[in-house]
């Protein structure tokens, strides 16, 4: 077998839905809990499977037992013997924290630093960074980067709340750090009634004022997270929303949260987060501050290249992962695929049969996946719908 169905786990966070990815393949919503995320790769924290003779083979496994036959010699010489990126299929119904990730080399010193010092707070699960990107698959509303400082002073002076005058002086003078800073350390005895104080002045606007985007958002976060003053945090980055097919891109260092909507993630094998609001788990405000990148994010958007027609790529300045979409018609010759190397791939409409001459061909409708190890060599796809594949630059 030269590409393989792939089988995901799926995580149940409380903030997931309780019917889109389950709409997605077609199958009755579930009755116990929410889902959140697919998880499609081999992290070893909810590594996929594929069919074995004697049962399903943990994709970890099938990948140690061939590292070279499995990733190629380029991955491995890089990366060493894992795969280097993770897929997920990300469904909120509620908002994610707000969180940033850390670069490749802050990752590899703290994690050591951390794992050196058994009385230092467990902030890093790896060496590794993890910056991520994500396509929609239904409009999707995120926390993107940081706006202009001086445009979130004005909303944040909007809410006339005396309390927060040192904030806005802050962001006035141009200095996002502090203005975090101040947000987040904020004294705990007076959190709640400070954000009880913005959202009752958030009500008393009407919703064509120019800042009205922020007052619904502060309204629906603090619905969310009562007391927590990552509602403010939020107000000073880009509100996005995104049409399906829309992308954006979250380097390391980038603040960010995701609030609504069904996606599709790729992003560096890691789980190192950092959390700065809008979740009931620690907070490490100093460290966050030292990860954090405060510059502003001008563009939140991640244009992708059309390659030929019905072919998208989105590369990424890193070097760990890239994304394709394929858009196949039905009266549309079998097409060669791009990447290649170890690739996921995810049906996300129709009906493709993806394949290699000499190998079984793998239909994939909408939320099913195949992995094929970079052994399987050059992959055509046939069929009509939509399919994203997954893999590392060349």
């Amino acid at each position: 077998m030269t590409v393989y169905p792939l089988n995901g786990v799926i995580r149940p966070y409380a903030w997931g839905s309780r019917t889109a990815i389950a709409e997605l393949q077609g199958r009755p919503a579930p009755t116990e809990g929410p889902e959140a995320e697919l998880w499609l790769g081999a992290h070893p924290g909810d590594p996929s499977t594929v069919p074995g003779p004697d049962g399903p083979v943990q994709l970890t496994d099938l990948i140690a037992g061939d590292p070279h036959g499995q990733l190629g010699d380029p991955v491995t010489a890089r990366f060493g013997e894992r795969l280097p990126y993770l897929m997920k299929v990300l469904a909120a119904a509620a908002p994610l924290s707000l969180q940033a990730h850390p670069d490749a080399d802050y990752a590899k010193i703290a994690f050591a630093r951390q794992e050196a010092d058994p009385d230092a707070p467990k902030n890093y699960t790896d060496a590794h960074h993890k910056p991520e990107m994500l396509v929609a698959l239904t409009p999707f509303e995120a926390l993107c980067g940081f706006r202009p400082p001086a445009v979130a002073a004005a909303v944040i002076a909007a809410f006339g709340v005396p309390r927060l005058d040192p904030v806005v002086t802050t962001l006035r003078a141009g200095d996002l750090s502090e203005a975090v800073r101040l947000l987040l350390t904020w004294p705990s005895d007076d959190r709640k009634a400070l954000i009880d104080d913005v959202v009752t002045a958030a009500s008393g606007f009407a919703d064509d004022h120019e800042h009205g985007d922020s007052f619904r958002l502060a309204r629906k976060l603090a619905e969310h997270y009562p007391g927590d003053p990552g509602v403010l945090v939020a107000l000073l980055l880009n509100l996005v929303r995104l049409a399906p097919g829309e992308a954006i891109w979250m380097p390391a260092g980038n603040l960010h949260a995701y609030l609504n909507g069904l996606g599709v993630e790729l992003m560096a094998a890691s789980d190192n987060v950092l959390r700065g609001g809008l979740t009931p788990k620690r907070v490490d405000v100093d460290e966050l501050l030292a990860v954090l990148r405060f510059e502003v994010l001008d563009d939140p958007l991640l244009h992708g290249t059309e390659l030929e027609p019905g072919v998208t790529s989105w590369r990424v300045p890193v070097p760990d992962f890239e994304l394709y979409r394929i858009e196949l018609a039905a009266n549309r010759p079998p097409l060669r695929l791009p990447g290649s190397g170890p690739r996921i791939l995810l049906g996300a409409a129709g009906d493709i049969h993806v394949g290699e001459d000499h190998g079984i061909p793998v239909t994939l409708s909408p939320g099913t996946a195949a992995y094929a190890p970079a052994t399987a060599g050059t992959l055509t796809a046939a069929g009509a719908g939509t399919l994203f594949i997954a893999a590392v630059p060349t």
